[in-house]
């Protein structure tokens, strides 16, 4: 169908904004983590708010209120939960996984790739955004927690301690 009447359309429309307004004071009050992209947790989140809103404007079995209370509860599970993971190893632990060294002294960590099924086309394909040629040019190269690659160049001071500090091991035969 293409048009069903005046109504309906009235409905979304206000649903929308109104939606829109508590979404944003809720996003307001809950501050910038609410949205982050820091881990697949806050991905689905983010996907989670979204499917809610679009669910509000949508349908007409759902109030304003009762999604209202919807976004709220998301929002106040996703402030609960990471702060459980700021003030709690263990619950951030269960949470959030550990980012992964890939490359490191220009030699690729084939075992570490295999488990994180990262293929060598696709380490060359982040070099290759990064604009270095050369494998020998990269101290690290790490698969971080939401997913991203980060390239470390051999020049530069030595990112080892920044790499310990993230909870990264270092192959055996680096450490000293």
């Amino acid at each position: 169908m293409l048009f069903d009447d005046w109504q309906s359309l009235l409905s979304v429309l206000v649903k929308g904004v109104l939606g829109f307004v508590i979404l944003v004071a809720l996003l307001r009050v809950s501050g910038k983590r609410t949205l982050a992209k820091f881990n697949a947790f806050d991905l689905v989140v983010t996907f989670t708010i979204g499917s809610v809103l679009a669910t509000i404007i949508l349908s007409s079995q759902v109030s304003v209120a009762e999604g209202a209370l919807a976004l709220a509860l998301i929002v106040v599970l996703q402030f609960t939960t990471s702060w459980l993971a700021v003030n709690s190893n263990t619950f951030r632990g269960l949470l959030k996984s550990q980012p992964t060294l890939l490359v490191y002294d220009g030699q690729l960590l084939r075992d570490n790739m295999k488990r994180e099924r990262i293929a060598e086309v696709e380490v060359v394909a982040v070099m290759r955004e990064q604009g270095v040629h050369d494998l020998s040019q990269v101290k690290a190269m790490v698969l971080e927690t939401e997913g991203d690659v980060s390239v470390l160049l051999q020049n530069g001071d030595d990112p080892t301690a920044a790499l310990k500090v993230s909870g990264i091991s270092l192959p055996a035969k680096t450490m000293g």
